[in-house]
């Protein structure tokens, strides 16, 4: 842990969280100079400001809570999110992958079937139904138990 506190009070921080490391009276510049090492090495970096006006405007998350666990919780919310998005991508992908074509008539030559607009329509607004309704499962996600 990186710090701008004094070493008592990050200390008291460190006993609590169980982070093995901690450099405290780090200066904002000092911090920066640190992760760049850090993420040259390879390794992957998370930066939990305070909550300062300008920490909230430059972050691209802001936790509500101050509860460490919330990092935890926000990228468990973020990868089921993703996981999520990739499914309606790959549902998305194989309704116009066999819509379109019989929308165009493949099946035609072969059966003299034509799809009809209203089917059409219906099969639209029921592919949207679908993703919305798969992305509305998100609502009810809770990230795992600490």
């Amino acid at each position: 842990m990186l710090t701008g506190d004094n070493e008592i009070t990050a200390t008291v921080i460190v006993r609590e969280t169980g982070i093995d490391r901690v450099i405290a009276g780090v200066l904002p510049a000092s911090k920066a100079v640190a992760i760049a090492h850090l993420q040259q090495q390879g390794q992957q970096v998370a930066m939990i400001g305070d909550g300062s006006d300008v920490a909230i405007e430059t972050a691209a998350i802001t936790l509500m809570r101050q509860d460490l666990n919330a990092v935890v919780d926000a990228l468990a919310i973020a990868k089921a999110t993703l996981r999520n998005m990739k499914q309606n991508l790959l549902g998305a992908f194989i309704y116009n992958a066999t819509g379109i074509p019989i929308a165009a008539g493949v099946l035609y030559p072969l059966t003299g079937t034509l799809l009809s607009p209203v089917v059409a329509g219906a099969a639209m607004a029921l592919s949207s139904i679908t993703v919305v309704s798969n992305a509305n499962r998100l609502l009810s996600y809770r990230p795992p138990q600490h």
